[in-house]
């Protein structure tokens, strides 16, 4: 049997009764788009960030999307972000017309070097986007510092740590806004698609119901300016609302999962994730790194181990963004860091015993080198 990055088969089978009376509770309900559930959940996740509003939509790309509209980002602004991240990110501030200005990353953590930020802030810069990326948050207080005093909105994307803490605060309270994806793989997800933008801010909850609804307010009458269709699926929504009341038990099972691994590899020469000082770790991802990353994964692969790199190419070493102008050693951490890490498998339903199939043959394979 192949042992996977991500399964969600056992959790699945752990769940199936209350997965399938939420369908069924949606079915029965005699509204499937914007009913009961959708606004259920939007009251909950909103109450759990400790923000007033949440604004759920179809995906956590379009939850960038409407969450950079929202706070006014439009064509030629500039929005200060990392290049070491997933393609959506940076997908959604050019869809908006905007332009992604990357700094880089440090080189514990892999996240958003905030020293950076402020020498490339231009006359042209509205938006801070950090990504809290693997499962901890970007240092969050010396960006809110620069943003005020540069006037600058701060929009989370919070796509990869969902119950994360800062300081003791929750990812997605700091910002203006803040992004969350439900993709079957997030430590919260559904079973397909999904999203919500969350803010304190009730201006901008009115500007996203607009945005996500073709830009009405009431039915056929569009307000300002036109939307799209990004609205959260009432299926989903009844889903991540029963799955949001078991989130401490999928986080918990998630560090038992990052604590074994830190044990058992403790004595290798594997670089383990490091966690930055005041932060609670949700471990989305167990991401690890050496020198000789590729023939690691090509070694595992006889033992039926496939594993994942996040991420193998920074975005603005994409052919996609080569209009951004960036070159090869622009972001010197960032790279060298692409060509070292990997994911080891991690879910909050590996056992030990499915554990151990990957830390035995790691460990020889290591040794072997």
């Amino acid at each position: 049997m192949t042992q996977y990055v991500w399964d969600y088969l056992s959790e699945y089978e752990a769940e199936r009764e209350d997965i399938l009376d939420a369908v069924d509770t949606v079915f029965r309900s005699g509204q499937l788009v914007l009913g009961e559930s959708v606004r259920a959940f939007e009251a909950d996740f909103a109450a759990h960030h400790g923000v007033g509003h949440c604004v759920g939509v179809d995906n956590g790309t379009n939850a960038i999307v409407l969450g950079l509209r929202a706070l006014g980002v439009g064509p030629g602004d500039e929005v200060i972000t990392v290049s070491n991240t997933a393609a959506p990110t940076v997908v959604a501030i050019d869809a908006v017309g905007a332009v992604p200005v990357f700094v880089d990353v440090r080189p514990d953590t892999y996240l958003m070097d905030v020293s950076q930020v402020e020498s490339v802030i231009t006359e042209r810069t509205r938006c801070l986007l950090p990504v809290h990326l693997y499962g901890q948050c970007v240092d969050m207080r010396p960006l809110l510092t620069l943003a005020a005093e540069y006037g600058l909105v701060v929009l989370e994307d919070c796509a990869q740590a969902h119950g994360a803490r800062h300081h003791g605060r929750i990812a997605g309270s700091f910002g203006h806004a803040a992004a969350f994806s439900f993709y079957p793989t997030k430590v919260l997800g559904t079973y397909g698609d999904g999203g919500a933008t969350i803010t304190a801010d009730a201006q901008v909850d009115a500007a996203l119901r607009r945005l996500r609804y073709y830009g009405m307010e009431d039915k056929y009458y569009v307000v300002q300016t036109p939307g799209h269709n990004s609205r959260l699926d009432e299926v989903h929504a009844e889903i991540l609302r029963r799955k949001l009341r078991r989130l401490d038990s999928y986080l918990a099972g998630r560090r038992a999962v990052a604590e074994r691994y830190a044990r058992a590899l403790a004595d290798t020469d594997l670089v383990l994730p490091a966690t930055a000082a005041g932060n609670d770790h949700v471990h989305y991802v167990y991401v690890v790194r050496h020198p000789r990353r590729d023939d690691i994964i090509e070694a595992l692969r006889p033992y039926g181990i496939s594993l994942n790199i996040s991420y193998p190419w920074p975005i603005h070493t994409m052919s996609g963004f080569a209009h951004l102008g960036y070159g090869t050693g622009d972001l010197p951490v960032t790279e060298a860091a692409a060509k070292e890490i990997f994911s080891l498998p991690m879910y909050p339903s590996l056992t030990p015993s499915e554990q151990d199939k990957v830390i035995e043959p790691l460990r020889d394979v290591l040794a072997a080198l």
